[in-house]
């Protein structure tokens, strides 16, 4: 019962993880690229979110600026590794320890900054579980439908390309650079805007509310894709599939709770579905795919070399 008690309140989380996880899709899946500035900007959207609530800013108002200052940091990673030729791996690093520090500049020092829902009025909050569940899906659907016109676009089709296969790209005069920090840019943009939903729904924003959140999106992108691709292989199925694989994560993380596993090992719980995911297609190609002997065809290859050599 207390798992049941306990459901729309993971449905609701997990609506918000996955659209975070929709935004590492884009870098990872769509760019190829290991961005770990999630961890950052994620954080600096729930930082913007409550600093704006607690000066009159309209929710809704406050999770578009949350979305540009996302897409800000997205940017300045991108730079890095386009114009400055950072790995983009160390780039995504180094703008993540970036935006612990503008993060508590933005909090004014503080570590924590709790939002009033009684003074705002605020578009998801875990005191209702149903409205937020409602809000946060028509929210996921606006992003989904604005992804699937802008991927079909020139632009968008020149950005899936460029991470496809960048040297074809670039040698058909896309501007593969350009394509790789607008990539970034709106990863990053919807993942804080995901972080501006969630300081809503807790009621506070904590400068540690990032860590380990690129392994939570990689675990709800490889639940959710490990189903949808069996669906329908298309861009708008995977989106939905990466919310699906959000939700199932955290409808799996709450009963582990009520299992009494500690919180302390869920991170390691997390790391562990990502590994898990990760290895399976290489322990399928090594293991499990490799073509039997053909001992029928040995057979009848020596003795169609016995009958000509008599």
């Amino acid at each position: 019962m207390a798992f049941l008690y306990a459901l729309p309140g993971a449905v609701a989380e997990g609506l918000i993880w996955g659209l975070m996880a929709i935004g590492v899709y884009i870098s990872y899946k769509i760019l190829d690229i290991a961005d770990l500035t999630v961890d950052g900007s994620i954080c600096t959207g729930a930082c913007i979110c409550a600093v704006l609530l607690a000066l009159g800013v309209p929710a809704w108002l406050s999770i578009i600026i949350a979305f540009a200052a996302g897409a800000l940091s997205g940017v300045v990673t991108g730079l890095l590794h386009t114009a400055l030729g950072i790995p983009s791996i160390l780039a995504g690093i180094l703008t993540q320890l970036m935006l612990y520090s503008v993060n508590l500049f933005i909090l004014g020092g503080k570590s924590l900054m709790a939002i009033d829902p009684r003074a705002n009025d605020l578009l998801v909050h875990m005191s209702n579980n149903n409205g937020s569940i409602l809000s946060a899906t028509i929210i996921v659907a606006v992003v989904i439908v604005a992804l699937r016109l802008f991927f079909y676009t020139e632009v968008g089709l020149t950005l899936k390309s460029t991470g496809d296969n960048p040297d074809m790209s670039r040698a058909q005069g896309v501007d593969v650079s350009f394509n790789k920090v607008l990539g970034l840019a709106i990863a990053n943009g919807i993942v804080a805007l995901a972080g501006a939903l969630l300081a809503q729904y807790k009621g506070s924003a904590n400068i540690n509310d990032g860590k380990g959140a690129i392994v939570i999106g990689l675990a709800a992108i490889f639940i959710g894709l490990s189903v949808s691709m069996k669906i329908k292989p298309n861009f708008v199925v995977s989106l939905i599939g990466v919310i699906g694989g959000g939700i199932v994560y955290y409808i799996v993380y709450n009963f582990v709770i009520l299992m009494g596993l500690k919180t302390d090992y869920l991170k390691m719980l997390s790391a562990i579905i990502v590994a898990l995911f990760l290895a399976v297609p290489y322990l399928k190609s090594e293991y499990f795919s490799k073509p039997l002997p053909a001992h029928g065809s040995a057979a009848k290859a020596n003795h169609a070399g016995g009958d000509a050599d008599a």
